[in-house]
């Protein structure tokens, strides 16, 4: 198997103030994606399935309306656009702040994204997402925060994810993205192939302010059931994993889901 490209450096502080990003966080809740949304869609769909032959696995255990949180691993940029592509749904995706400058902030804001300002403490990103699951929207947060840098799965989970899931009881959708480390090493014209899982919805008690240990409880559960899933992709394969689902469904077998967290 060939070596992944590198990636570059990240950077985890954004020397902007907190105003400047309010403009972003005001339009994020007061109005839905529009067009740019449909048409990014559009082309990063014909580019997904064409190029990385992606395909979904259970995309029924995405709620057809109503508050819901995707939670998928973090592998590369194309990652939000493959859970969105396969589902009717709008997702609304939490991304890092240095993404919104020139001219790609239009795509961001008109698409119905938000930013979080990365190496800060930033309710403000928060407030956002709290407003728009109680619209009923659809909002995807890593719980692992920034892409692996391995190609791995990341061991412990950011506890942001943990937080938003116990303050609002919106459930939480696991969610495996197999394939799309891979997806960086396009410049050597390599086009792996995409599968994208979604797991079972989890859904806890709402807690009005969760501890920081609650928190982390949360994001870790939610964290093994990514892994999980991962790792059944990586066992048996996009073509073993869709039989092994299909025979559950045949027998009418879904295992049980969901705890309330002390």
């Amino acid at each position: 198997m060939s070596e992944l490209a590198p990636m570059r450096e990240q950077v985890y502080s954004d020397p902007r103030p907190k105003e400047h990003f309010d403009r972003f966080h005001a339009r994020a809740r007061t109005r839905e994606p529009d067009w740019v949304y449909e048409l990014v869609r559009i082309l990063t769909s014909l580019y997904g399935y064409t190029f990385l032959r992606a395909r979904a696995i259970s995309t029924e255990n995405v709620p057809g309306s109503g508050s819901v949180i995707l939670a998928p691993n973090h592998f590369s940029f194309m990652d939000h656009f493959l859970i969105g592509c396969c589902i009717r749904r709008k997702v609304r995706f939490m991304a890092k702040s240095q993404l919104f400058k020139r001219p790609m902030q239009f795509i961001y804001t008109h698409g119905g994204v938000f930013p979080v300002r990365r190496g800060a403490r930033d309710e403000e990103a928060f407030i956002t997402a709290d407003t728009i699951l109680e619209k009923g929207g659809a909002v995807a947060m890593y719980c692992e925060g920034g892409r692996s840098r391995t190609g791995k799965v990341a061991e412990q989970a950011k506890r942001g994810i943990g937080r938003l899931a116990l303050e609002t009881g919106a459930p939480v959708v696991p969610i495996a993205i197999h394939g799309s480390s891979r997806i960086r090493n396009w410049k050597r014209l390599q086009f792996p192939e995409v599968t994208i899982q979604y797991g079972d919805a989890i859904r806890w008690e709402r807690i009005e302010n969760p501890t920081r240990e609650q928190q982390q409880a949360v994001a870790d559960q939610i964290l093994v059931e990514i892994r999980g899933l991962y790792a059944g992709l990586e066992e048996h394969g996009r073509k073993g994993v869709l039989r092994r689902v299909r025979d559950q469904r045949r027998a009418g077998r879904r295992p049980p889901k969901g705890a309330a967290v002390a």
